[in-house]
């Protein structure tokens, strides 16, 4: 099963559309999504900290702005990755 992993922190606006964007997309189906909270982890913070929300699949990741239509290319890709 792909794993699906989200880079996000408490009170991001753009987090929570991503969030809410993934769980009502079809090709998330199968997924399993791990939410992680960067504010945690000083690597994550200095590594994400102006650029998410971001998705990371394998080795490739998707940065905002993230939209439905690029969410689910990017997520249909999951099989090259």
């Amino acid at each position: 099963m792909p794993q699906l992993v989200l880079y996000s922190t408490a009170h991001c606006g753009l987090c929570d559309s991503a969030l809410e964007l993934v769980i009502g997309l079809p090709a998330a189906a199968g997924m399993q999504l791990q939410v992680i909270d960067i504010a945690h982890d000083d690597a994550l913070l200095e590594r994400y900290g102006e650029r998410i929300p971001v998705f990371r699949l394998g080795h490739r990741e998707l940065q905002a702005p993230i939209d439905a239509d690029g969410l689910a290319r990017f997520l249909g890709t999951a099989e090259q990755a």
